[in-house]
């Protein structure tokens, strides 16, 4: 029985592959935008039109996002649910992001719009691959 449930184990971790890559995935890019927004907070929020009193919350979020998507990655089973609430939470950050260009909310410079879309674009193509690899697993 424990060599039964072993090698469902190991079936289950080699099918969610492509799974644990786009979480990881993520995590990194999470975790590298919190990181940055922490360390330069003010730099980036002149450079990018965005209020240093965004960033830094934004990248304490990302942060402990990225530390839980590492987690959810590593354990030896993922859990399905916990993925769907990664994606939600990405679908969010997405039409939040378009919400923040459509609105207007803060002045962004050329630099800032850019930088807007293209974690927008990155952070669907996360979402996109975690949606590949819950259906593979």
């Amino acid at each position: 029985m424990a060599a039964l449930a072993a090698a469902s184990t190991t079936a289950a971790g080699a099918e969610a592959k492509l799974l644990r890559f786009a979480l990881k995935q993520d995590a990194v890019g999470s975790g590298a935008n919190g990181l940055v927004f922490l360390a330069v907070a003010a730099i980036f929020g002149s450079m990018f039109g965005l209020p240093a009193a965004l960033l830094v919350p934004a990248g304490v979020f990302l942060v402990a996002y990225a530390a839980s998507l590492l987690l959810l990655a590593a354990r030896p089973v993922v859990n399905r649910a916990a993925v769907v609430a990664v994606m939600v939470v990405n679908v969010a950050w997405v039409i939040a992001s378009v919400e923040t260009l459509i609105a207007g909310w803060f002045p962004l410079t050329g630099l800032g719009t850019a930088y807007v879309i293209v974690q927008a674009v990155v952070v669907a193509g996360f979402t996109g691959l975690q949606f590949a690899g819950l259906h593979r697993a």
